[in-house]
């Protein structure tokens, strides 16, 4: 089974955000906590469902990432690569400007 994530839109200011092994939201999918059994899977998700009841995230739902030689997370989707690194329109805005030099 391939690894997965999970993500959501922070709901105060819509920041995409991934679940961490802590148990709180990080902006940074390389901080996210995953999981390849399917059961410890759906229990990512249901951690992040319960923050979708307590207004902290919308839209939680489970993802499929590559694990680096690292154990970092990376996510192997083209949706989920454009909304880990933010907006495509201009280089010098959201995640991707912090990669540059």
């Amino acid at each position: 089974m391939p690894a997965k994530s999970v993500t959501a839109n922070r709901l105060s200011d819509g920041t995409v955000v991934y679940l961490t092994p802590g148990g709180g939201w990080s902006e940074y999918v390389r901080e996210a906590d995953w999981r390849e059994d399917k059961e410890e899977q759906q229990a990512l998700l249901e951690r992040g469902e319960a923050d979708v009841a307590r207004s902290i995230v919308l839209d939680a739902y489970l993802i499929d990432v590559a694990i680096g030689e690292d154990g970092t997370p990376w996510p192997t989707r083209n949706r989920e690569v454009i909304r880990s690194l933010g907006p495509t329109t201009r280089l010098d805005l959201g995640k991707q400007a912090e990669l540059e030099g």
